[in-house]
C-alpha cells in the first residue's frame, strides 16, 4: 500500500461552481478522456457506483468505484474493481474566494502492480483527473460571469 497526499492545488472558480460541475453528470464525465463506457448506479442520495473502462498505465481496463459526495466539503472514493481495487481516497474542497483549494489524501493498493507502479499509477490518476477538471471548471466559471 502507498499513502499519498496531494495538497494545495486550486481550481479557478468559487466552490459553488466546482460543486455544480461535480454534480454535472455527463458533462463532468465527458471531460475525462481517460474513461469510457460509463455507468452510474445510484446507491443513496450521496453515493453512486461508477463503472467504466479506465486508461491507466497505458492500458484500458474495467474499473468500478463507490463514490460518496458530501457537498461542499468532500468526495470519498473507494475502488471496488480494477487495477487499483481496494484503494481509498478523499478529496477535500476549501473555498478561497474566487478559487477553490483541493487536497487529496489516499491509500492506494493493487493486486497486479508492485509498490513503485502503484505510486506511479496513483499519481497518474490524480494528475489526469485534475488536468481534465481544471479547464472544464474554469470554463464553467467563465460562463457564470
Amino acid at each position: 500500500m502507498v499513502f499519498l497526499k496531494d495538497e494545495g492545488s486550486t481550481f479557478d472558480a468559487p466552490i459553488d461552481v466546482v460543486w455544480k460541475y461535480i454534480f454535472g453528470g455527463e458533462g463532468h464525465d465527458a471531460a475525462h478522456k481517460t474513461t469510457r463506457k460509463p455507468t452510474f448506479e445510484k446507491v443513496s442520495d450521496i453515493t453512486i457506483i461508477y463503472g467504466s473502462e479506465r486508461l491507466l498505465r497505458g492500458k484500458w481496463a474495467p474499473d468500478r468505484m463507490r463514490i460518496s459526495m458530501f457537498p461542499p466539503v468532500a468526495v470519498v472514493t473507494e475502488w471496488l474493481e480494477g487495477v487499483l481495487a481496494g484503494s481509498k481516497l478523499i478529496y477535500v474542497y476549501s473555498p478561497q474566494g474566487e478559487k477553490t483549494r483541493i487536497d487529496v489524501y489516499g491509500e492506494f493498493t493493487s493486486q497486479t502492480l508492485g509498490p513503485e507502479e502503484v505510486e506511479a499509477a496513483a499519481r497518474e490518476f490524480l494528475q489526469s483527473e485534475y488536468d481534465a477538471d481544471a479547464p472544464a471548471i474554469r470554463q464553467q466559471a467563465a460562463k457564470r460571469r
